[in-house]
């Protein structure tokens, strides 16, 4: 296993040790001479006329912790960084504007990125040379980040020009890569159709997922794939997605005992995770899953379903509401050590006898499968196993549950790995919107409470004194303005919330933000900006068109505000999404695999897309006429849904002319065409199976 050690805790702090990011305070007592981001480290390097030496991570990332321990912690190296540069740290979590620039820069100078990230900057902020992780000394074909600060030191002193000519270049290049990529181009369905095409070649036929190691879950281009084969009537497209599901859910990504999705395989097969569990991942699967128990009827996608979000109120809440960012990695010093066992270990759990039937199923070995220790994953589906081991499938699933329960009590007594409590907007909106969704497809109301109890901390702790939304939350400070994706994220998890619930009031506050969006986000050309007009200026201010771990800001926002506008009828909305459509229509051409969230929006947009109304009757006569409509896969719907009259509220126009009062009546327009209404228990349930 790979190994780190922590900092002295006797050390003397340095400038970090008022910061609330857990990932600064892990440097806070390194003897480098870290500053946080701001103008107090920028002046000093202007006044000292030093380069910066800025630093990016996160507080889960396994090699930030090692570059810590190997470089940072290293007295020789920390003192020659402090006598010859200013020092940056960076939570790339909380300063997600600045990891965009200087990623960009790492991407240009290098041809890959990552984290942890490591950039020279000029006191002007202009990137010049630029890695990820390296190591103290030279290694494994790797230069060593002692010999890069002696060279980059020289060629400051005596190579200034060309540094500052190669700082302009890159700054102008990542000017140009700022921008939404690909010129706009007509918005029709063979966008759709080549991005099932190309989605079908890069799928792992195998293995599941898309292309190979290292390999990442990429819910957003499931959701497509699954969106594909609805309108397309394509069975390899669900084909594909089925793999993927299957083959994740058994793999050692998945955590079998206490639920939810590490951040990636670093095989091909979903054997070996990064341990690190991230709040977004588990977000974006849970509606992958989801919409695959909807399409296929497949009760172990709704077990996934149930475990990870269970997993998410158990460790990822806080008392409050909020959802927790990450979980670590690495405890006792180890990657992964919380998560793995031997077959001893399990034998003095099971005993002999059980341990061995578990460990047939679960792929525990004595050799082990992974660095010595066993990562639990079942290499046969269910059924399959049940006949291996000729037994019953109900009761080799009983004896399975029994083992996994006190395999999970066992694995409670351990030292678990860190937890970074920061709260964030945009990545609690994906939460949100996820357990919102779950609720009614799954009928746990848990999921919609926990949901709402998020909504309501944030728009209470989480705004300033003009309502505006700050990013994070730690320590009873919220910091940091709001980014494009706290707000549409924010917003996509009210109107989820409100399909869940029917309070309008969630309606109104998603209208609200959208106001804030189109004034201190817009861009003439079309689109968002990724940074509000009176943020903080930086070398440039970028637009976030493509995909990474979590959607882009212009994807989510053309997504959820086509369903707001649909909800509202608020023409004004859907013209500010379509213009986001087309801004980024020729990066859905181009790019496709960089672009599900928009892909998302624009099957969306092309419809057919239902305006499902359910007027009058009650909370229990709406739950029955859903109660099918929510467990078959129609992603293309928005719902409400009223039993009183509400004077003012921005969906007042999709009610006018509905009454709210007496018998449960179904109204149900599609492209701009209602039917007629529909009355009576039995015709509403057979027109919503229709849908």
């Amino acid at each position: 296993m790979k190994t780190r050690a922590m900092n002295s805790p006797k050390a003397e702090p340095n400038r970090l040790i008022n910061e609330t990011s857990p990932y600064l305070l892990q440097h806070a007592r390194n003897p480098v001479d870290w500053f946080p981001w701001g103008e107090e480290a920028i002046e000093k390097a202007r006044e000292l006329d030093r380069p910066i030496f800025l630093s990016i991570g996160y507080s889960a990332c396994h090699w930030c912790h090692v570059m810590e321990h190997e470089s940072f912690e290293d007295a020789g190296i920390a003192a020659y960084m402090n006598a010859h540069y200013v020092c940056v740290k960076v939570d790339r979590e909380e300063r997600p504007d600045l990891d965009q620039i200087y990623m960009t820069s790492v991407q240009l100078m290098t041809g890959r990125g990552g984290w942890p990230m490591s950039v020279f900057l000029t006191p002007t902020l202009k990137p010049f040379y630029g890695g990820t992780y390296w190591p103290p000394r030279a290694r494994m074909q790797m230069p060593g980040f002692f010999d890069i600060l002696t060279s980059v030191q020289r060629a400051w002193v005596d190579k200034r020009d060309d540094i500052y000519a190669q700082s302009d270049h890159l700054t102008e290049a990542i000017a140009q890569h700022a921008g939404i990529r690909g010129e706009p181009t007509t918005l029709d369905e063979s966008i759709l159709e080549g991005a099932m095409t190309i989605l079908l070649q890069a799928a792992d036929r195998k293995n599941g997922g898309f292309g190979e190691a290292p390999k990442f879950p990429h819910p957003m281009d499931i959701r497509v794939l699954l969106r594909a084969w609805k309108r397309f009537n394509n069975q390899d497209a669900l084909d594909v997605v089925t793999l993927t599901l299957d083959k994740m859910s058994r793999g050692g990504i998945y955590d079998h005992l206490g639920g939810g999705f590490h951040r990636y395989s670093t095989d091909g097969c979903w054997l070996a995770p990064h341990f690190e569990k991230m709040l977004y991942d588990n977000a974006l699967l849970v509606p992958a899953y989801l919409e695959g128990y909807q399409a296929t009827g497949n009760p172990d996608y709704a077990r996934v379903v149930r475990e990870t979000l269970d997993y998410a109120l158990a460790e990822m809440t806080q008392p409050e509401g909020g959802f927790y960012a990450t979980q670590d990695a690495d405890s006792e010093g180890e990657e992964g050590r919380f998560f793995v066992w031997s077959e001893l270990e399990i034998a003095e759990v099971l005993g002999a006898e059980d341990a061995k039937l578990f460990g047939d199923v679960y792929d525990v070995s004595a050799r082990g499968n992974w660095e010595n220790s066993n990562i639990l994953n079942r290499p046969h589906a269910h059924d399959e196993a049940a006949g291996i081991q000729q037994k019953p499938s109900e009761e080799l699933e009983e004896f399975l549950t029994g083992c996994r329960r006190k395999l999970f009590q066992a694995r409670a007594k351990r030292i678990a790995p860190g937890r970074d409590d920061k709260v964030l907007v945009s990545w609690n909106g994906l939460m949100i919107s996820a357990m919102a969704q779950a609720a009614p497809v799954l009928g746990e109301k848990k999921y919609a409470t926990a949901a709402r109890a998020a909504v309501d901390f944030i728009l209470a702790k989480m705004r300033n004194e003009d309502g505006r939304l700050l990013h994070a939350f730690k320590d009873g400070r919220a910091r940091f303005n709001g980014y494009l994706d706290d707000y549409v994220c924010l917003i996509d998890g009210l109107v989820d919330l409100y399909q869940a619930t029917f309070d309008e009031s969630l309606i109104t506050g998603a209208v609200e933000l959208a106001e804030r969006v189109f004034d201190q986000f817009g861009d003439e050309g079309g689109g968002f900006f990724y940074t509000s007009s009176d943020h903080e200026e930086l070398i440039t201010r970028s637009k976030d068109g493509q995909d990474n771990a979590v959607p882009s800001g212009n994807g989510m926002a053309a997504y959820t505000l086509l369903r707001l506008a649909r909800l509202t009828s608020d023409s004004r909305i859907e013209k500010q999404a379509a213009r986001t459509l087309d801004a980024v229509s020729g990066q859905m051409k181009k790019m496709p695999m960089a672009s599900g969230q928009a892909l998302l929006a624009l099957d969306f947009w092309f419809g057919p897309a239902s305006e499902i109304v359910l007027a009058g009757g009650t909370d229990a006569d709406r739950a029955a006429a859903l109660r099918e409509l929510n467990e078959t896969f129609s992603p293309n719907k928005v719902m409400a849904a009223r039993s009183e009259d509400a004077s003012t509220s921005p969906l007042s126009a999709l009610f006018e002319g509905r009454s709210t009062t007496g018998e449960l009546t179904l109204y149900v327009c599609s492209q701009g065409t209602c039917q007629a209404p529909i009355t009576g228990a039995d015709d509403i349930s057979r027109t919503l199976r229709g849908l």
